[in-house]
């Protein structure tokens, strides 16, 4: 795909994940709308992995630590074969097997996450093991920024290092905003490129939705025998004006004159982009 057709992707998936939040009544509305780019990108861009054969042991991984963040993830499996619209309509429905939080018995995923600070270490696990393994397949772990302050999550940074995981990349989701506020005021985390890189990591910093800086952070040969970390900046709520940089945001449920204006908007986007 064109810079372009990534771009007008990204506003289908923002109207489709906006359309599972509302129908189930359910959702981390804010949180999927910043990742969005990044996700959009991976799957339509930059992974090797086929909906038709998702245990080819030559595949990339990828796994979504800010688990919460579901709804952006069911949207992109749906768009790219994996699951269908009539499955992506059951979520949050009794029986579903589309819940709240990523589970691998969904086709393509790979790992049942939601608990925050676990992403990562099983992320370099999967790294270690393709290593191993003589694949010169990558790992990729989007985390949050809240999830910082999990311990586990340092651990593994370390450990990362330490094996020299140049096939594990990590993004972070650095929307500044967690459930209870702002993260530097519920529990500071800068300077976080300094620390991974005090920690053995590679670091990058780009403007996380901005689909050709993306492409760009996501697509880069890794020489060095460094893990990658991703600071991804990106905007909470990013789409949707009224849920934009808002912490209530981080879960709720659109009314039905918020969709419609949402839904405006977005369509608007994608006319901008369309005229670029």
């Amino acid at each position: 795909m064109t810079i372009k057709e990534l771009e007008k992707e990204a506003v289908e998936v923002r109207k489709l994940l906006l359309s599972v939040i509302y129908k189930a009544r359910a959702g981390h509305t804010g949180g999927d709308l910043s990742s969005v780019e990044i996700m959009v990108a991976l799957y339509n861009q930059i992974m090797h992995i086929d909906p038709q054969n998702t245990d080819d042991p030559s595949r990339d991984r990828f796994i979504l630590s800010k688990g919460h963040s579901v709804e952006t993830y069911y949207a992109i499996l749906q768009r790219n074969g994996f699951i269908s619209q009539e499955e992506l309509d059951t979520y949050s429905q009794p029986g579903s097997m589309l819940i709240g939080h990523p589970t691998h018995k969904v086709n393509g995923i790979e790992m049942n996450t939601g608990a925050l600070g676990h992403g990562l270490p099983i992320s370099v696990g999967m790294a270690i093991g393709l290593k191993k393994s003589h694949k010169k397949s990558r790992v990729f772990c989007l985390m949050g920024d809240g999830e910082q302050a999990e311990g586990s999550v340092w651990e593994a940074a370390m450990a990362a290092s330490f094996y020299k995981l140049n096939n594990l990349v990590g993004i972070l989701d650095r929307n500044h905003l967690q459930i209870s506020g702002n993260t530097e005021n519920v529990m500071a985390i800068e300077p976080i490129k300094e620390k991974y890189q005090s920690f053995g990591w590679h670091v990058v910093e780009i403007d996380g939705n901005a689909m050709k800086e993306v492409v760009a952070a996501l697509s880069q040969e890794n020489t060095s025998d460094k893990p990658l970390m991703i600071i991804a900046h990106t905007i909470k709520g990013k789409g949707v004006k009224e849920m934009e940089n808002i912490a209530s945001w981080h879960h709720g449920v659109p009314s039905a004159e918020l969709m419609e204006s949402a839904t405006k908007q977005l369509e608007k986007r994608k006319r901008e982009i369309e005229n670029d």
